[in-house]
């Protein structure tokens, strides 16, 4: 089995700066993407930041300039550096990756168990 484990969510005020962490562990053959996504109550889950083997990334616009997703392949974890945090940034965030755990067979999604993020004076 695969999971993903998150981790570096909390209160800050505005214009602060946090850092989410999510390692994955279990048996797999490897990690194709891997991504954040957002969800505040009431709202739909939106995507936040996406990065691929090759590093290359993503971003919504909403945090374009502020947040960085980077990616340890070493050590199987995806962080996301988030600095210049506004209210709107509230909300929980999910960790998800796309990962192959037989050859030769389709990757399947899997998602962390989210951590909270709060952004408040």
């Amino acid at each position: 089995q695969v999971q993903l484990v998150e981790s570096g969510g909390g209160l800050v005020q505005p214009g602060g700066s946090l850092r989410l962490s999510c390692a994955a562990s279990g048996s797999f053959v490897s990690i194709n993407a891997m991504d954040w996504y957002r969800q505040a109550p009431g709202n739909q889950r939106e995507l936040v930041a996406t990065i691929r083997i090759d590093g290359r990334t993503n971003y919504a616009d909403s945090v374009k300039g502020r947040f960085t997703i980077s990616r340890d392949n070493a050590k199987n974890t995806v962080y996301l550096q988030m600095n210049n945090l506004k209210p709107d940034d509230t909300a929980n965030y999910y960790c998800h990756a796309r990962i192959m755990t037989e050859y030769f067979s389709p990757s399947n999604d899997y998602w962390g168990q989210g951590t909270q993020v709060t952004v408040s004076s």
